[in-house]
């Protein structure tokens, strides 16, 4: 499910998990800083009771956001939304856009993908990712291995989604908004890049940390 935060139509942020404890969880690490922001929630078949979205809701409120908007195919869901007097609407054509750049391939296989990933674009590959080009904003990617982005990465990237703690993601220039490797998630950096050597993301003693990437011959 994605969550998207929005100062009127300014696209701010985008938070993706695959379920609403994960994504709580991805929330509560940014700053409060945001002022009167909306969100609009997209969790696909998801059944959300009205229990985990009321949890979601005050800890967007905590953080002035408001959550306005689910788009949701699971009846369960949109009567939850509505219930705590959400815009709950029921909908299967508003989650293909997240469809939009993803490739068939073989399992276990490696993913090369030519070009810019636009905002709302999300491509999994069942093997290594390589991303030839930037990662905008609101785009998605995850792979079961490494992720390696000969570009900029600002969008939300999801390294080991096989289990694997020692899956990594590389950047020439890594400011993405979201960070998750295996189970564990982390929001990105607040300032940008200064450096001009590309970076990458792992996990050390159960938290993810940049360092400078270095290439041995």
């Amino acid at each position: 499910m994605h969550l998207h935060i929005r100062d009127n139509d300014n696209f701010i942020n985008c938070f993706y998990s695959e379920s609403i404890t994960g994504l709580n969880k991805a929330i509560s690490q940014i700053d409060s800083s945001y002022k009167k922001k909306s969100a609009t929630l997209f969790c696909y078949e998801k059944n959300i009771s009205c229990i985990e979205l009321l949890e979601l809701k005050e800890l967007l409120l905590n953080l002035n956001v408001k959550l306005i908007t689910i788009y949701s195919s699971s009846r369960e869901s949109i009567i939850s939304a509505k219930s705590l007097k959400i815009s709950g609407i029921f909908s299967k054509k508003n989650f293909e856009k997240f469809n939009t750049s993803n490739e068939k391939q073989d399992n276990n296989k490696d993913l090369t993908h030519f070009g810019m990933v636009r905002s709302g674009d999300q491509i999994s590959s069942n093997g290594h990712l390589f991303i030839m080009g930037d990662v905008n904003p609101g785009a998605q990617i995850s792979a079961k291995k490494n992720i390696y982005v000969w570009g900029k990465l600002c969008g939300v990237a999801f390294a080991g989604k096989n289990g694997n703690d020692e899956s990594t993601i590389s950047s020439l220039y890594l400011n993405a908004l979201q960070l998750r490797i295996n189970e564990t998630v982390a929001i990105g950096p607040k300032e940008k890049p200064k450096n001009n050597y590309p970076e990458i993301a792992l996990l050390e003693r159960g938290k993810i940390v940049i360092k400078p990437l270095i290439i041995k011959s």
